[in-house]
This record gives C-alpha cells, sequence and structure tokens, in this order.
C-alpha cells in the first residue's frame, strides 16, 4: 500500500477486491488453530498480541472507512477519512475487558467470536472509558471490562460514533 506524507497508508481502489479474501484467510488461520487444538488438548493456540491487534486495525479500517497510522504509532491506530479524528482500536477475542496505555481522541472496541462473528462493543469518545478503567498496573496499562464498555456505549450520544460504512461480516 502507499504511504501518504502525514504517516498513513492510503486507500487504493482495489480495496474491497482485496477485501474479498480477507474471510477466507481469517477462516483457514482459525481452523488451523481449532486443527492444533485437536491434535494438542489441553493446550491453546489463541491468536494474540500484535495479530489480533493488526485483525482489529484491518477490520475496523474496513467498517468505518478509516486510514491507517503507522505500525506502532503512539495512543492511537488510525484517522478518520477526512482526518479530523484519531481513533485508537481494540480487538478482543475474550470476554473480560480490554486495556488501555492513555486516552484516546476516539476509541473502537470489537469483539470477534469464535465463529468470527464482529461485535461491536464500544464506539465514542474516548473520554468516558478512560475515566472509568481501572488504576494504571505495572505495564503501564489500565483494564475496563467489555461489561463497562458496553453500558458506556449505550449512553454514548448518537453524534460521538462513527458511522458503519461497510458491514464486515468474517463468519465461516
Amino acid at each position: 500500500m502507499d504511504r501518504d506524507v502525514k504517516g498513513t497508508i492510503g486507500n487504493q481502489e482495489n480495496e474491497a477486491d482485496k477485501w474479498s479474501e480477507v474471510p477466507a484467510l481469517l477462516g483457514s488461520l482459525y481452523d488451523i488453530v481449532d486443527d492444533l487444538e485437536a491434535l494438542f488438548p489441553g493446550r491453546k493456540f489463541t491468536p494474540d498480541g500484535h495479530l489480533v491487534g493488526s485483525i482489529g486495525e484491518a477490520v475496523a479500517a474496513r467498517m468505518f472507512d478509516l486510514r491507517l497510522l503507522l505500525a506502532s504509532t503512539p495512543e492511537h491506530d488510525a484517522t478518520t477519512a477526512d482526518r479530523q479524528t484519531l481513533v485508537q482500536v481494540k480487538l478482543t477475542q475474550g470476554k473480560r475487558g480490554v486495556a488501555l496505555r492513555a486516552e484516546p481522541k476516539h476509541l473502537l472496541v470489537l469483539r470477534l467470536d469464535p465463529d468470527l462473528h464482529v461485535e461491536v462493543v464500544y464506539n465514542g469518545r474516548g473520554r468516558a472509558p478512560w475515566s472509568s478503567a481501572g488504576k494504571m498496573q505495572r505495564s503501564g496499562q489500565r483494564a475496563i471490562s467489555l461489561s463497562k464498555l458496553r453500558d458506556l456505549n449505550v449512553a454514548a450520544p448518537e453524534e460521538h460514533r462513527l458511522p458503519i460504512r461497510n458491514e464486515v461480516d468474517l463468519r465461516r
């Protein structure tokens, strides 16, 4: 992908064509995980870390028409298409919560179910989740539960949400 002078990864016209490959590729990845777990009962082969973070960023970019920032940009992962809003993206496969390192301008929290259904847990300004998160941990992060994020999402004004531009269905 092309990088523009502002440090974002530019969207190309054929990205919609590229996106059509994503559900099958992710389905294959999770099929491999299932196969490994069947071969080694009691062992987890859950994708995590950078892989899940990058999946979340790619999914959010598609869903909300975001422009991804360079990898490892502090505090934010993307901007809106008009470059007016910085966005932090969090994806979890779990049921507990996510951790924040700083107060983002806008926060998107997505949850990926085992069947690869994408749930938007939170879509709004970052102030409320940051204020509601727990104490700073040694890791430099503050945790917030998915249930708290869902409550905050219900309370978030509609005008503070990013509109979904493309439905994303990753299910197998």
